[in-house]
Protein backbone atom coordinates (compact mmCIF):
# COMPACT_ATOMS: atom_id res chain seq x y z
CA UNK A 1 0.00 0.00 0.00
CA UNK A 2 2.94 2.76 0.99
CA UNK A 3 4.21 1.88 -2.42
CA UNK A 4 0.79 3.00 -4.45
CA UNK A 5 1.03 6.11 -2.15
CA UNK A 6 4.24 6.42 -3.89
CA UNK A 7 3.34 5.88 -7.19
CA UNK A 8 0.77 8.48 -6.97
CA UNK A 9 2.43 11.30 -5.28
CA UNK A 10 5.31 11.30 -7.56
CA UNK A 11 3.12 10.59 -10.31
CA UNK A 12 2.92 13.87 -12.91
CA UNK A 13 -0.71 13.27 -14.09
CA UNK A 14 -2.04 12.70 -10.63
CA UNK A 15 -0.43 16.44 -9.90
CA UNK A 16 -1.77 17.72 -12.78
CA UNK A 17 -5.43 16.69 -12.13
CA UNK A 18 -4.84 18.00 -8.46
CA UNK A 19 -3.99 21.38 -10.22
CA UNK A 20 -6.65 21.44 -12.68
CA UNK A 21 -9.10 20.90 -10.20
CA UNK A 22 -7.99 23.34 -7.60
CA UNK A 23 -8.38 25.63 -10.62
CA UNK A 24 -11.32 24.92 -11.81
CA UNK A 25 -12.52 24.98 -7.95
CA UNK A 26 -11.05 28.49 -7.56
CA UNK A 27 -12.85 29.72 -10.91
CA UNK A 28 -16.10 28.19 -10.42
CA UNK A 29 -16.54 27.97 -6.51
CA UNK A 30 -14.93 31.02 -5.34
CA UNK A 31 -16.51 33.26 -8.27
CA UNK A 32 -13.02 34.48 -9.45
CA UNK A 33 -13.81 35.93 -13.22
CA UNK A 34 -11.47 33.70 -15.35
CA UNK A 35 -11.93 34.33 -18.93
CA UNK A 36 -14.31 31.57 -20.15
CA UNK A 37 -12.07 30.76 -23.10
CA UNK A 38 -9.06 30.87 -20.92
CA UNK A 39 -10.68 28.53 -18.53
CA UNK A 40 -11.74 26.03 -21.14
CA UNK A 41 -8.45 26.21 -23.09
CA UNK A 42 -6.57 25.59 -19.48
CA UNK A 43 -8.83 22.87 -19.08
CA UNK A 44 -8.43 21.03 -22.69
CA UNK A 45 -5.11 21.18 -22.33
CA UNK A 46 -4.52 19.63 -18.97
CA UNK A 47 -6.56 16.97 -19.97
CA UNK A 48 -4.91 16.42 -23.37
CA UNK A 49 -1.46 16.14 -20.89
CA UNK A 50 -3.28 13.47 -18.77
CA UNK A 51 -4.72 11.17 -21.79
CA UNK A 52 -1.84 11.52 -23.85
CA UNK A 53 0.22 10.32 -21.02
CA UNK A 54 -2.01 7.59 -20.07
CA UNK A 55 -1.51 6.30 -24.06
CA UNK A 56 2.24 6.49 -23.66
CA UNK A 57 1.68 4.32 -19.96
CA UNK A 58 -0.41 1.76 -22.14
CA UNK A 59 2.11 1.40 -24.94
CA UNK A 60 5.09 1.20 -22.66
CA UNK A 61 3.04 -1.21 -20.86
CA UNK A 62 2.09 -3.39 -24.10
CA UNK A 63 5.81 -3.43 -24.85
CA UNK A 64 6.71 -4.61 -21.84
Amino acid sequence: MKEFWKQKLTSRKFWVAVASAVFIVLSEGLGLSVDSDLYWKLVALALGYIFGEAAVDIARLRKE
